[in-house]
Formats: structure tokens, C-alpha cells, sequence
């Protein structure tokens, strides 16, 4: 038997591997069952019921604003307009027409190509979760155990060993994306069509999702392999999700307060969650409402801004995966296994 073969058979019969799948797809299951009845099929009776609540809500409005200026000219009998309606009573007007949008008034509907790319983000988010979980249990139960040991008597080359779980890992977690992602797009493409709308796809808007789904799949990879390298390198699955926890209580909440404390500019800048958002949305613009840019064509101050992109994030992630199954690699190398 190989040692590929070997190891798939151990991931795939390891309990914690079932059940974290399991639970994935009944929370991607719940998503996309709540997706289904909170969104409803708009057709021409429901655009034409939401028109006619528009123009009532705007002949309302016209007849309260008709009212309120007929009560200031009444109040400004003797050439002195009421103060309450600031001395003028010509400028008491109703807001345009355009303003009462049909919209407002419709229920909510699935727009494949305005909501599909944010279920991507669950998707990722979620599997993403797992996919940590599993690949620090995946290894981090061998060293607890002892399997690991045990394994190196059989195929004593250590690095040999380190790799072929992980790349078993990263083969295992990419089929199971595949499926689950595909799955993913066909029951969000029958709730558009059943309880929302598919119009308006076209290839640039695939290909746009497509790429996004890239992204999410590459999110995906590196959340296990950065749980396989942690729990490799402390030789226990709970060091990898102390480091998350770690990570992501005081990488977040601590840093962040810190930062504001001292008043640090475009504080989110220094966050992870920030550059998670980035990857995700292609780009993150964050303002600093304390200063401003002057703009004479505008006349106006807009806020500074700070533009993170995808690019950015890929190098973040990238460096800290390569230096995370760095470690990982040379503790194997070099660290007694006992």
C-alpha cells in the first residue's frame, strides 16, 4: 500500500473528518433552506401593486407637505412668516417623484448576479472553519497518539511521511470543495430561478464568479494547511486551535483597542479580518474621517482613503504559509520523535 493511499484512508476514516462534514453540510444546508424562504418570485402583478404604493406614498407625501406650507402662510399673516418653518414658506417642498422607488414596497428576491458573489463568502468562511479543524486533527492526533511513531517505523523518512499528509490533506479538502462548491452554485442557481431572478448573466459576471470561487477555494487550502503546520509543529491539535483562538482574540480585539488607545490611522489596516475581506471582495477601501483630501471640482472634503487589495492579502497569506510549514518541516527534521 503507498503512503498516499494509506493516509487517505486515515483521513477519510478518522471520526472527527465525518462529523466536521457532516456538520459543514448542514450549515450550508440551513443557509441555503433559509435562502429559499425568505425570498419570493417578483412578477408583473407584484412590480405593478409596488408602483401603485409608490405613487400613493408620494401623493401622501404631497398632501402633508401642502398642508404644512398652507399652515405657514396662515402663520405669516402680517408679512412674518412662522420661525418653526424657517421664515420662508416657498421652500417647503415635497421630495421629486423618483425619490418613492417601487422597491421599497417589493419582498425580497434572489438576484443570482447581484447576491450569488456574497454566498461565495459564507461558503468560504465556513469550509474554511472546517478545513482548519480537520487538518490540525489530522495530524495533531498522530503525534498525540503515538501513530506518528508508529508510522515512521514503517516509512522512516520523516519529511516523506509530513509531506504525504498533507498533500493528502490538500487533495481531500480540494475534491470535497469542488463537489460541495458545485453544489453550492446549482442550489443558489434554482433558488434565483424559483424565488428570484437569473437575468442579466453573462459571461463577464461568470467569469467574475468564477474567479471568486478561486479565491474562496485558495481560502480554503490555506486554513487547512496552516492548521496541519501549527498542530505539526506544537504535536497537538490543541496548539493549533489555541493559536486560532489566540489569534483571533487578541490578533483582534487586543490589537485593535491597543491601536485605538494610541489613535492609530486607518486602524483596520493592521487587522486581520481586513485582509480576509479584501481577498475575498477583490478590494477594501478604508476612510479616515479625521482628515480630508480638498476637492475644488467637487468643493468638497472626502475623506483619506487606503486601499487593501487581493494582491496584497495573497502575499500576507502566502507569506505566512510558507513560513508556517517552514517551521513545521524543520521541527520534523530536527526534533527528537518520541
Amino acid at each position: 500500500m503507498t503512503l498516499f493511499r494509506a493516509e487517505r484512508r486515515r483521513l477519510v476514516k478518522r471520526r472527527l473528518t465525518r462529523y466536521m462534514l457532516i456538520i459543514g453540510i448542514l450549515v450550508l444546508g440551513a443557509v441555503a433552506v433559509g435562502t429559499w424562504f425568505t425570498n419570493h418570485k417578483v412578477g408583473p402583478a407584484e412590480i405593478a401593486a409596488a408602483e401603485q404604493q409608490a405613487e400613493a406614498q408620494y401623493q401622501q407625501n404631497l398632501r402633508i407637505m401642502e398642508q404644512i406650507r398652507a399652515d405657514c402662510e396662515r402663520g405669516a399673516t402680517g408679512g412674518v412668516p412662522d420661525a418653526k418653518f424657517g421664515g420662508d414658506c416657498s421652500n417647503i417642498q415635497p421630495p421629486p417623484r423618483e425619490a418613492f422607488e417601487a422597491r421599497w414596497f417589493l419582498r425580497q428576491t434572489f438576484n443570482f448576479k447581484a447576491s450569488f458573489e456574497g454566498t461565495i463568502t459564507v461558503f468560504a468562511g465556513i469550509l474554511a472553519l472546517i478545513a482548519f479543524v480537520v487538518g490540525a486533527s489530522f495530524v495533531g492526533a498522530e503525534w498525540h497518539t503515538g501513530g506518528m511513531m508508529n508510522l515512521l517505523l514503517w516509512r522512516p523518512r520523516r519529511l516523506q511521511v509530513l509531506f504525504g499528509k498533507l498533500a493528502t490533506l490538500l487533495v481531500g479538502t480540494l475534491a470535497v470543495t469542488v463537489v460541495l462548491g458545485g453544489l453550492w452554485t446549482a442550489a443558489f442557481w434554482l433558488i434565483a430561478k424559483y424565488r428570484g431572478t437569473t437575468a442579466r448573466m453573462t459571461p463577464g459576471t461568470w467569469r467574475s464568479l468564477e474567479l471568486t470561487g478561486i479565491r474562496a477555494l485558495a481560502l480554503i487550502l490555506v486554513a487547512a494547511a496552516l492548521g496541519f503546520g501549527i498542530a505539526s509543529a506544537g504535536r497537538h491539535t490543541a496548539m493549533a486551535l489555541g493559536t486560532a483562538i489566540g489569534v483571533g482574540v487578541v490578533g483582534f480585539v487586543g490589537v485593535g483597542v491597543a491601536l485605538s488607545l494610541i489613535g492609530v490611522k486607518f486602524l483596520d489596516r493592521y487587522l486581520w479580518p481586513t485582509y480576509l475581506r479584501a481577498w475575498m471582495d477583490k478590494k477594501t477601501v478604508l476612510e479616515n474621517y479625521d482628515s480630508c483630501d480638498f476637492s475644488f471640482t467637487q468643493g468638497a472634503c472626502a475623506p483619506k482613503t487606503v486601499t487593501i487589495t487581493w494582491q496584497d492579502s495573497g502575499t500576507i497569506f502566502a507569506v505566512v504559509l510558507v513560513a508556517v510549514l517552514a517551521f513545521a518541516f524543520w521541527s520534523m527534521r530536527r526534533r527528537d520523535v518520541t
